[in-house]
């Protein structure tokens, strides 16, 4: 009896991870509220056991340690340092919500899918059309947006919308470009591209609207303040939810890293003094929830 007690106890000392074995390790880059209502959404869903890791709460952060020691089933990502530093893991799947960089193809990993923040074009489109207009201006980073502009390219022409297009490279570059939109496009678009759009340049969209009488879009509602005349905000719990469902399908049918999703679920924001000012209907469409393909 006692030798079964001692090798009891030499299991427990030598293979600890498999009492601490959970389905989903979620490294969330810093206590935010916008990351909360995302895992408010992605718990939610059925029950799986997991454990959070805030990065911003420590120094430094072994995530392969984390790993190896804890054996997860996979990793939700939370922003984009927590996908950074995930990129280190290799042999898990890793679902990326509110990160951008999700789509760098240069950090590209082939454990990487998730939900990202740009919302399908066809929502975008459907906006343009009820504001009646024909030509939207884009300034973006090929790096960061390209793909996105392709797509939204394709689904313009298909409503008979043009983009026409601006690529930069560095953010000092976008005013100059922007300036060459003049007398060119009947609506500007902001894209969540973080080399097109910084805290630097952002006044310069709605400048360009100013002088040139013509309505900017953006994705955030803070930029309503700045003098956006809409934007298409997306739900993050929604997100949450949509990002459960793919980790729900890794986790139960461990099937091959799917591609990275668009969001599906977009609130309507305007600014009617803006749309008011500009002649614009004040009153946009609604967009209803749908299922859009991934991207290309």
């Amino acid at each position: 009896m006692r030798r079964l007690v001692l090798l009891i106890v030499a299991l427990a000392t030598l293979l600890p991870s498999l009492a601490q074995a959970y389905d989903v390790l979620i490294l969330q880059s810093r206590r935010d509220p916008a990351y909360e209502e995302v895992l408010s959404g992605f718990r939610s869903g059925q029950s799986v056991s997991q454990r959070v890791v805030v990065l911003a709460d420590y120094a430094e952060v072994d995530v392969v340690r984390i790993v190896r020691e804890d054996r997860p089933r996979m990793i939700l990502a939370v922003g984009d340092a927590a996908v950074t530093a995930s990129r280190t893991v290799r042999n898990l799947p890793v679902v990326s919500v509110l990160a951008l960089g999700i789509h760098n193809k240069k950090h590209a990993t082939s454990n990487l899918t998730g939900i990202s923040m740009f919302a399908h074009p066809e929502q975008y489109v459907s906006l343009f059309k009820s504001m009646k207009i024909r030509r939207v201006g884009v300034v973006g980073d090929a790096e960061k947006s390209g793909w996105y502009q392709r797509l939204a390219s394709k689904t313009a022409r298909e409503a008979g919308i043009e983009l026409v297009t601006r690529e930069i490279s560095a953010p000092h570059e976008t005013v100059a470009q922007l300036e060459t939109l003049a007398g060119k496009v009947d609506a500007l678009w902001m894209l969540p591209d973080t080399t097109a759009v910084t805290r630097e340049t952002s006044e310069a969209y709605f400048r360009f609207g100013q002088q040139n009488s013509v309505p900017v879009i953006s994705f955030a509602p803070s930029y309503l303040g700045l003098g956006a005349a809409a934007v298409l905000e997306i739900d993050r719990v929604a997100m949450g939810r949509q990002a459960f469902a793919l980790a729900a399908k890794l986790l139960n049918e461990r099937s091959t890293i799917p591609p990275v999703e668009l969001s599906k679920v977009v609130t309507v924001r305007t600014n009617p003094v803006v749309l008011q000012r500009m002649g614009l209907p004040v009153k946009l469409m609604s967009l209803q929830p749908q299922s859009y393909p991934p991207p290309l």
